[in-house]
């Protein structure tokens, strides 16, 4: 019962972030989402609806289905061309980030060594999901993304191994190198492996059943679901890498939907909005939880020398690895200043960073210590989000902003809209029928008052359906309508490049309005 509040607080604490992300479009979800967290934590009543945090839940309902998505945006291809390229990210530039960030706050913080490198390795996973937040609007160099890309897809596993080894460390009092080397090989290796062959059982079942009369679409979206909790679960209990295995799982999806969009098109369709949907939730998600947590252990702790050490050691992490990412990629990758600067500020923290400081236990490090890690995470996390949102308005050219973008479409969807009840009025249908056809495509031009929208669905509820021959009528005047809007689209997408991505929008709801005419009314 206590899990269940707390994910239904959670999930309409999110709701309300992405609402209002909506009406703030300069402001990123993530910023929102944790002041909404901030915000529940300082309200008693609200605090109290969202149990103790657990990190295994976290890591596997959260943080195992956000990356089997982002791998599932991956093109396999990608991953095989640029193997190299990932392997220096993730092993070599990590180790890097690690040993600088691990002496600067050990010399700098007086911080103990193994302490240090706690918090050096938690700080090394980068989240993709965030920094599209932060990069949305603006062009980032196409190098630059594709390697951040896959940087995050895969550093996290490197994140977990190093944790345990700086664990171990702070625990026994030496550094068992054979020992991290061979859990680091095991667990990469192994996690890949299992994602792999799991991946490849259920979608060669998947493609048997859609083939055959036993298909079903909801079954196959309940399994899509599970896919990443039950192979994330699976891998863990055989202690490999269960963010390797969704990862792998993820890109092998990438690679069945691309081949499957003729074949089974509506589960395509459906799985992308499933995406789109989990992921929006889920991250903001992470963020309520961080705002929440910032809360729950700086409280009566703010004006103490704690708070001012917190920053410090924060600070001296986001510096640590600007510094690495930078030079790594100015020396090593061969980028230009510019894609350098980029490439270091681009690398956000979120979700893995934030679940990977609560997998350690208070009674482990200590109460003190605890709250060190817990806090000095998060303010990286806050400075690796907000330092590139201010910086990268500066050195990155912008897109269409959303406002002006917003203003033209609309001038788009009128003319859209006109074209068709033009042609619309030249049918000869039934005035019943006419009615109903020139008020749903008014309502497509959204000019329709909620107000006159009620009237009209009073007045609906009392009228007898229509029959065979007008339901027949209607659907010929809405194909001939969208086909009108559709034609529009196509010449305007021609002449106005820098709105194609919002015009290909429009294209497409018009195409789920016509499939929808397309389903039968039920009697």
């Amino acid at each position: 019962m206590e899990l269940m509040i707390s994910t239904f607080t959670l999930a309409i604490a999110a709701a309300i972030s992405i609402i209002i992300a909506q009406a703030i479009d300069k402001v990123s979800v993530n910023y929102i989402s944790m002041i909404i967290g901030i915000i529940i934590g300082l309200i008693p009543f609200l605090n109290q609806q969202i149990a103790s945090f657990d990190s295994e839940i976290f890591m596997e309902l959260i943080v195992a289905p956000l990356l089997f998505l982002e791998g599932q945006k991956t093109r396999i291809h990608n991953v095989g061309r640029r193997i190299k390229e990932i392997i220096g990210l993730t092993i070599i530039m990590v180790l890097l980030a690690l040993i600088v960030s691990g002496f600067s706050i050990h010399l700098l913080a007086d911080v103990s060594l193994p302490l240090a490198f706690i918090i050096g390795s938690i700080s090394t996973p980068t989240d993709a999901t965030a920094s599209e937040a932060v990069t949305n609007g603006l062009r980032m160099p196409r190098r630059v993304t594709s390697a951040l890309k896959a940087e995050s897809l895969f550093n996290d596993a490197s994140g977990i191994i190093l944790l345990n080894m700086s664990l171990l460390w702070f625990a026994n009092g030496y550094i068992n190198y054979g020992q991290t080397i061979q859990d680091f090989c095991i667990s990469s290796i192994g996690g890949a492996i299992l994602g792999f062959a799991v991946a490849w059982v259920i979608i060669i079942f998947r493609q048997t059943l859609v083939r055959s009369r036993f298909n079903s679409l909801n079954a196959q979206n309940l399994i899509y679901i599970l896919t990443p909790l039950a192979l994330y679960a699976l891998a863990e209990h055989l202690h490999v890498s269960g963010i390797i295995a969704v990862v792998v799982a993820g890109l092998l999806h990438n690679a069945e939907s691309q081949q499957s969009l003729l074949l089974n098109s509506r589960q395509v369709h459906m799985s992308q909005d499933l995406q789109n949907l989990i992921s929006d939730i889920f991250n903001s998600m992470v963020f309520i939880i961080l705002g929440l947590m910032m809360v729950r252990i700086s409280r009566n702790k703010l004006f103490n020398g704690d708070l001012a050490k917190w920053i410090i050691v924060g600070i001296i992490v986001y510096l640590a690895n600007l510094l690495v990412r930078y030079l790594y990629g100015r020396l090593i990758i061969r980028y230009d200043r510019r894609e350098s600067i980029v490439f270091s500020l681009g690398g956000i923290h979120g979700a893995v960073t934030l679940a990977l400081a609560l997998t350690i236990s208070v009674d482990f490090l200590g109460s003190q210590s605890y709250n060190l890690v817990i806090m000095s995470e998060a303010v990286l996390i806050i400075l690796s989000m907000l330092v590139p949102t201010i910086v990268f308005q500066f050195i990155l050219p912008h897109n269409v902003s959303d406002e002006e973008a917003h203003i033209v479409m609309d001038k788009i969807r009128s003319e859209m809209v006109k074209r068709a009840l033009v042609a619309v009025h030249k049918m000869y249908l039934p005035q019943r029928v006419k009615r109903h056809v020139i008020y749903t495509l008014l309502n497509q031009k959204r000019v329709v008052k909620t107000r006159e929208y009620i009237r009209v669905l009073l007045k609906t509820i009392d009228q007898p359906n229509l029959s065979k021959s007008e339901q027949y009528l209607q659907r010929l005047a809405f194909f001939r309508a969208f086909a009108i809007e559709r034609e529009y689209l196509e010449m305007i997408g021609q002449k106005e490049g820098k709105y194609r991505t919002y015009i290909l929008n429009l294209y497409n709801d018009v195409l789920l309005a016509e499939s929808l005419i397309i389903e039968p009314e039920d009697e």
